[in-house]
């Protein structure tokens, strides 16, 4: 059958230039067009090399095309890849199964889904159900996704405005512990839960002061209100804890999981503490959520991680090439935070025009916020690869 409607189209046009066509028109396009990859590199399609220190937003955990992942995907989409929840398969089990043995008892059950934008919006209705209320603490500077429920609490005006009005009663406070007191004096009744980010990606990567996490969910929880911890960029060693909240010795009672747990192929998870409400059936489902597919990459990523030490070398490697960026005392520079290969740093002056100097030296780099360059390599990286990175970078930031 022919198509319907014939659009503007020449065959010379460039990758870039069909996506600006015939793409939706919400994405700012670099120029570079990746083709493939391998371990922390990345090819574009001129075959120029690129250090990769995005790592598809923190997705690419294992670097790109590691061979273990390569051949869990390939043999389980020769077995069965589509398998919806309502009927059971081993793979998935497995894989819920061996989640949890990732976090304490009182964690009990895992819901399978797709995105971190989709595991915000499931554990916002979890809360919602279990308590009743429909209030929502979160912080300043906090990012949950940009779907209309994940969006909410999400605290950048820029994404948030045109799409008003959102979910009611969202409070968005400030990391101090007065300002949570004070909310919790005039807004505690409506309260249904708090979701914070144990270090904010998006928003900068900031994190948190321990003193006020620790203090903040006492009183929220003291509260009955229940706790979400957004842990979509910084899980699965990250920041050199499995989960970055272990950092602060807390307990949330939701735990929401993306980006990196497929190693590259969509999924999400939300891992479900034992003051949520038992679900009913059919209240919260997700046709592609908890595929076979996605949960044999699962078993695989947390396979490779646990076995090549990858927290550690996370917390080692990020150690380091913080350490070299901090202690060339740059004049550019105004601060490098972070933890673990999740590393931020913040210039005196904006941040673009950095993204094309490092690109050119190739490097690939993302920003948080107009100010702060932000550096997600893959975990695999060595001692000797973060010192690239660091040359390159101290090199853009000196000229």
């Amino acid at each position: 059958m022919a198509p319907l409607t014939t659009r503007k189209f020449d065959e010379a046009m460039t990758p870039r230039e069909r996506e600006l066509a015939f793409g939706a028109g919400t994405y700012m396009k670099r120029d570079i067009t990746l083709v493939r990859g391998e371990g922390i590199y990345a090819f574009d399609n001129s075959g120029r090399k690129y250090i990769d220190c995005i790592s598809g937003i923190a997705v690419a955990a294992l670097g790109h095309a590691h061979p273990e992942l390569v051949k869990a995907i390939s043999e389980q989409a020769g077995a069965i890849m589509s398998a919806p929840e309502l009927l059971c398969n081993p793979v998935r089990a497995e894989y819920q199964r061996r989640l949890l043995e990732y976090f304490p008892e009182s964690y009990t059950r895992v819901f399978l889904c797709n995105s971190g934008a989709e595991s915000i919006e499931g554990a916002l209705k979890f809360a919602r159900f279990t308590t009743g209320k429909f209030g929502i603490a979160a912080l300043k500077k906090g990012f949950h996704g940009k779907t209309m429920g994940a969006l909410s609490p999400t605290a950048e005006p820029k994404y948030r405005e045109p799409f008003q009005p959102l979910l009611p009663e969202v409070h968005h406070v400030s990391p101090d512990v007065a300002s949570v007191e004070e909310l919790l004096k005039d807004h505690g009744d409506k309260l249904g839960c708090f979701i914070f980010e144990p270090l904010q990606g998006e928003g900068g990567i900031n994190v948190q002061d321990e003193t006020f996490v620790k203090e903040a969910i006492a009183l929220f929880q003291a509260r009955g209100i229940l706790v979400i911890c957004d842990e979509v960029q910084s899980g699965f060693g990250r920041t050199g804890r499995m989960w970055a909240h272990e950092h602060f010795n807390i307990q949330p009672d939701i735990v929401c999981l993306a980006k990196a747990i497929g190693g590259g192929v969509p999924m999400g998870a939300i891992v479900i503490g034992e003051k949520i409400a038992e679900l009913p059936p059919q209240s919260h489902t997700s046709t592609f959520g908890g595929n076979p597919l996605a949960s044999r990459a699962g078993l695989c990523v947390l396979d490779v991680i646990e076995r090549d030490k990858l927290v550690e070398n996370a917390r080692n490697i990020g150690e380091h090439l913080a350490s070299r960026i901090r202690d060339a005392d740059l004049k550019t520079v105004r601060e490098v935070r972070g933890k673990g290969l999740m590393i931020g740093i913040e210039l005196k002056q904006r941040a673009g025009q950095y993204i094309q100097l490092c690109a050119d030296r190739g490097l690939l780099i993302l920003l948080a916020g107009t100010r702060v360059i932000r550096l997600l390599p893959p975990l695999i990286i060595s001692r000797e690869q973060a010192d690239e990175i660091a040359d390159i970078l101290i090199d853009v930031l000196s000229a």
